[in-house]
């Protein structure tokens, strides 16, 4: 009975060896897979890392660019600002010629009117001069 005993327990120490060396390997490969898992993770937290520095340059040339931009705009807004105030002059100097004109004009047929009255009274008296000749 007792070498019954002894065979089990050879058997069980066996048993618990195999299973022990499964174990080990099992916890090996597992030992590897999270070396590389830290690996990788070390790896992604420095192009982290270099992302969010490239991002901040990034949005610091954005914010500056948008600040070139709006400086730029306020220059340019000036500048229609003043081309209005030239166009309003424009248009200011043509209401003004168009009123002088129509002033002219009126002007011009009133002495054109007496221009033609003067030609009557020169063309009577020449008719009158040349019939008390004969």
């Amino acid at each position: 009975m007792y070498a019954a005993i002894a065979i089990a327990v050879i058997i069980v120490a066996v048993a618990f060896a195999v299973l022990v060396g499964y174990i080990a390997k099992t916890l090996k490969a597992t030992q590897r897979t999270l070396d590389n898992v830290a690996d990788t993770i070390e790896s992604m937290e420095k192009q982290v890392e270099g992302i969010t520095t490239e991002t901040t340059l990034l949005l610091q040339k954005t914010n500056d660019l948008a600040e070139d931009v709006n400086y730029k705009v306020d220059k340019l807004n000036s500048v229609f600002d003043g081309v209005h105030e030239v166009g309003e002059t424009f248009h200011n100097l043509t209401l003004s010629m168009k009123k002088l004109s129509n002033t002219v004009n009126k002007a011009s047929d009133v002495d054109s009117e007496k221009a033609e009255e003067a030609v009557r009274w020169t063309t009577a008296i020449v008719n009158a001069w040349k019939n008390r000749k004969n």
